[in-house]
């Protein structure tokens, strides 16, 4: 295995901006699913064991996905100096959590239909939404970085309603 397919592997790992799948190494760099298997996993050991304590990034494996990032004990300092982009389909989506909470996923499906899951994965993995079980569904709720994100004074769940419900407002009487 060619130290160069590695890094190559290991930069597109660290230049995605979600989890990547073999499927989609492979489009991009032509190596086979074996060899970009065994290439992950050296990756894996590389950052998650024997360097583990040298570097503050951490190589996982979503589903049939894989990701580099951030250590959770590193995130909090991180996440405000790099903000993750969010799109305005998974931004209106955290707006009805942020708004309704706490909110039940069985709910928001209902609201949104079953792009729901992902975007509650997606929000998940960004901190910014937390779920808890909650019967057959999930409980749904800010996290304390979701102010911080957004610039709101404020993690009470009612303040961040009216943070909210002012935002829209002033976004109606900017297009009147």
């Amino acid at each position: 295995m060619g130290k160069n397919e590695k890094r190559l592997v290991e930069s597109i790992l660290f230049s995605a901006s979600k989890p990547v799948s073999v499927k989609e190494i492979k489009e991009t760099t032509g190596m086979t699913p074996n060899k970009i298997k065994k290439i992950l996993d050296e990756l894996i050991a590389d950052y998650n064991i024997k360097r583990k304590d040298e570097t503050s990034v951490e190589i996982v494996k979503a589903g049939e996905k894989y990701a580099m990032q951030v250590k959770k004990r590193y995130v909090e300092k991180s996440i405000m100096i790099s903000k993750p982009e969010i799109n305005s389909n998974l931004l209106k989506t955290l707006t009805l959590i942020a708004f309704h909470q706490p909110l039940k996923q069985s709910n928001l499906r209902r609201m949104i239909g079953v792009k729901a899951y992902d975007h509650v994965d997606e929000l998940s993995t960004m901190k910014l939404v937390h779920s808890k079980k909650h019967g057959s569904t999930e409980m749904l709720t800010t996290t304390k970085l979701f102010p911080e994100y957004f610039g709101i004074n404020s993690t009470k769940p009612e303040e961040i309603r009216d943070f909210l419900i002012k935002k829209v407002a002033s976004q109606i009487d900017n297009k009147e």
